[in-house]
This record gives C-alpha cells, sequence and structure tokens, in this order.
C-alpha cells in the first residue's frame, strides 16, 4: 500500500512540474491572441523566404472581408 502511495504522489509532483515548465495543461485553453502570437512570426518568416508575400496579403484581406472589417 505505500509503495502504491508513493507511485501516485510521484506521478502528482511530475504533472505538476510539467505544467509549471509549459507542459500541457489538462483543463486549460490557450487564448487565441496567444496562439496567433506563437504562429504569426514563423508565418511571416515562411512567406518572406518563399516569396509568398502577395498570397499572404491576398489571404489576410480576404479573411479581414469575411469578419467585416
Amino acid at each position: 500500500m505505500a509503495d502504491t502511495a508513493g507511485r501516485t504522489v510521484l506521478r502528482t509532483q511530475g504533472r505538476r512540474a510539467a505544467t509549471a515548465f509549459g507542459g500541457h495543461q489538462p483543463s486549460g485553453t490557450r487564448h487565441p491572441l496567444v496562439a496567433v502570437a506563437m504562429v504569426l512570426p514563423l508565418a511571416v518568416l515562411l512567406a518572406v523566404v518563399f516569396g509568398g508575400w502577395e498570397a499572404v496579403v491576398t489571404q489576410a484581406s480576404s479573411v479581414a472581408g469575411l469578419l467585416g472589417h
């Protein structure tokens, strides 16, 4: 019985450590602006490197039109 309790404590501590260091949060969700902030730099880099800047601008304007801005 003590062995099981010890493993449970270790698992709980492991989950806490993983969450503290950027691990998956079981009940949380990421804010959409945080997701955009994470993806935007890579998207811009890929658009510049592969010469697709015009396509990015076209898609962004299409999305803005759908959103009504």
